[in-house]
């Protein structure tokens, strides 16, 4: 089993170091076959190896005429099987920071909640990926609130960290609901940027397709780079729309993307919020 995700991570990061040759040979291809269809002549860099070019072209199909990255390879599955998350905490949690590990885990469906106990993240990374869980989820606390989450896709990464803020558990809610086990459906605002959608598919894939009659919404909302989560269930009265919270609700903040597993110390960073971007208040990276 060790050698086989050994092989494989090999084989990732052997893909992803093609990337930079695979989309210079795609803006070549592009260029000849945009000549091609206009009737306008071959440029002249591209004159001595067009012939060589457009026979690559032949033998393409639709799957290969666009260039592919890694983050394909990372969701590949996405949408074909339903995500399967392993819920965890930090070591020896307070009692507020159990009772929202328990929310999470009715948040995330088809979760597996585990107490952490004396467990080193290694061994956490090894217990998801024999146990086929497509993502890795640690919450973190501070002097009793929580305060942070790691969300790790597996096999090979990415890792977000965000930072929580604002926390309120269904507990403290008033006239709070049960929670459905619907499949959610999911709205998200204000994620306009490359980095954004980055964080949105980080956030979306955590969740299965959810069916066209469900009536359960989470809505994760960007202002400022803050996000707003939001969890409701509705209920249609003729032209209106009825929302009830159920909650927990909180704030996130992203504050790195790492390429990789959360047990990888060498991972290259592909987002680190940085001090000084906090100065910098009319830019929004998401």
């Amino acid at each position: 089993m060790l050698r086989r995700q050994a092989r494989l991570r090999r084989e990732y990061l052997f893909r992803k170091n093609l990337e930079g040759k695979e989309k210079e040979a795609y803006e070549k291809k592009r260029k000849i076959r945009d000549a091609l269809n206009n009737g306008t002549p071959v440029p002249t860099e591209l004159r001595e190896e067009a012939l060589k070019l457009k026979k690559s072209i032949d033998k393409e199909d639709a799957t290969r005429e666009e260039v592919h990255s890694h983050m394909d390879d990372e969701y590949a599955r996405a949408g074909v099987y339903d995500p399967k998350i392993f819920l965890t905490t930090s070591r020896d949690p307070s009692t507020k920071l159990q009772q929202f590990s328990k929310e999470m885990a009715l948040i995330l469906p088809n979760s597996i909640r585990t107490n952490r106990g004396g467990h080193l993240i290694s061994e956490l990374v090894a217990a998801t990926q024999s146990n086929d869980c497509t993502d890795l989820v640690i919450l973190h606390e501070h002097r009793g609130e929580p305060d942070a989450m790691v969300i790790c896709h597996m096999p090979y990464g990415p890792t977000a960290y965000f930072s929580l803020a604002n926390v309120i558990i269904r507990h403290d809610i008033p006239d709070k609901v049960p929670v459905s086990q619907q499949y959610p459906h999911l709205l998200f605002q204000n994620f306009s940027t490359p980095l954004g959608e980055r964080v949105s598919n980080i956030l979306k894939y955590l969740f299965p397709v959810p069916k066209e009659d469900s009536t359960r919404v989470m809505t994760f909302v960007n202002e400022n780079d803050y996000i707003s989560f939001r969890h409701h269930t509705f209920k249609k009265h003729r032209n209106d729309v009825d929302l009830t919270e159920i909650g927990p609700r909180f704030e996130m903040r992203l504050f790195q993307i790492k390429l990789g597993t959360v047990d990888m110390k060498d991972a290259d960073n592909e987002f680190v919020l940085r001090p000084f971007m906090n100065t910098a208040k009319n830019k929004n990276y998401l």
